[in-house]
């Protein structure tokens, strides 16, 4: 049986960023980023990713990461999920190292594990694990509800690219490409249009290629759950200690039975997706047959929860929870963006009809 505790390397390694995040982050930049697009985080991600090592969780040490597993990484997303850090962690350290250790392509890899580069896996945000299409190159990435994820920051581009009927799966540098910022629902997690302007150099070809695409959005799906358990546990655990303090007729609303009763019913869905996504992160960490499965029923609960934990923390904070200034709302539009992140939930739960043979 797969054991979804936390084990004491991963508590420690949760201290250490929970530590890091405290003094590298301040509370006000999540909100900040919406006035001021522009804002400098390199200090943060260097504390991250490269004072701790967190981005080369996945890289193979012979190649400079730490040799790390799914486990790990998801407890460091649980942790940047609670502060809505607006860091390229998912996009460059799971999706985009994902596909370029699947393939070989060990020459990028050192630049990546240090946090000396980004890297961006130029697939529209909404693709899927079984669910995707090659582009063309010389079109701008510009999916149905979405936009391509970390084009911003990322020095290195991972594009699967239709040639000759196969997928020819390129690296391309941020001189081979023309980027557009455009606005986005989480500013925390800014989107852009990307446009290939040169032809990189190919790092996989047809099957091996679709491969490793399919790994990488099946890898940052099962991860996302963790963000998104992160959040879910910081709307429950604020909201509570709000309840405690904030008095109405003379008695902490906390007291109220009405306020009892939804946060029991939050404590339940939360503790669900906690299940979930570690299950996600356990069978993706021991390349279990039920993996698939796994991701698809973790993007199923834990979407919803963290939209779920966001709307009663704003909704149960009253009048504070709708100002721009207390942070919530950076909560909430992340939630909401997530929710679209590596497919839908609904799409999901048509992907786990037909993994466990329920479809008529």
């Amino acid at each position: 049986m797969t054991d979804l505790l936390y084990t004491d390397v991963e508590e420690s390694l949760r201290d250490s960023l929970r530590s890091t995040l405290r003094r590298a982050l301040p509370d006000d930049l999540p909100a900040r980023v919406y006035d001021e697009p522009g804002t400098d985080v390199s200090a943060l991600w260097r504390a991250v990713a490269s004072d701790l090592g967190l981005a080369g969780l996945l890289v193979p040490e012979e190649h400079g990461g730490l040799g790390a597993g799914p486990r790990e990484v998801a407890v460091v997303l649980e942790e940047l999920g609670r502060t809505v850090a607006p860091l390229p962690y998912l996009t460059s350290a799971v999706v985009a190292t994902t596909a370029l250790v699947r393939v070989g392509a060990t020459e990028s890899l050192p630049a990546l594990a240090d946090g000396e580069q980004v890297a961006a896996l130029v697939l529209p945000w909404t693709a899927r694990r079984g669910a995707w299409h090659a582009v063309d190159p010389s079109t701008p990435v510009e999916p149905v509800a979405g936009a391509l994820v970390g084009g911003r920051t990322a020095d290195l581009f991972v594009v699967p690219v239709l040639r000759d009927g196969a997928t020819s799966l390129r690296l391309l540098s941020r001189d081979d490409v023309e980027v557009e910022a455009i606005t986005s629902l989480d500013m925390t997690r800014p989107l852009a249009r990307v446009r290939a302007t040169g032809e990189g150099r190919e790092i996989a070809r047809g099957v091996e290629a679709d491969a490793a695409v399919d790994a990488a959005l099946g890898a940052g799906q099962a991860l996302l759950a963790s963000e998104q358990l992160g959040l879910a546990q910081w709307c429950l655990e604020t909201t509570v200690e709000y309840a405690k303090t904030r008095v109405q007729f003379a008695r902490p609303i906390g007291s109220f039975q009405a306020i009892k009763h939804r946060l029991a019913d939050l404590y339940l869905v939360v503790v669900g997706a906690q299940a979930a996504a570690r299950y996600a992160a356990a069978t993706l960490a021991q390349d279990d047959p039920d993996e698939h499965v796994a991701q698809a029923l973790a993007q199923v609960s834990c979407s919803d929860a963290a939209v779920r934990a966001a709307e009663e923390a704003l909704q149960l904070h009253g009048g504070i929870g709708m100002t721009w200034e207390h942070p919530v709302h950076t909560r909430l539009k992340r939630a909401k963006s997530d929710q679209l992140a590596l497919g839908t939930p609904q799409r999901h739960r048509a992907d786990l009809a037909v993994l466990l043979d329920l479809t008529l």
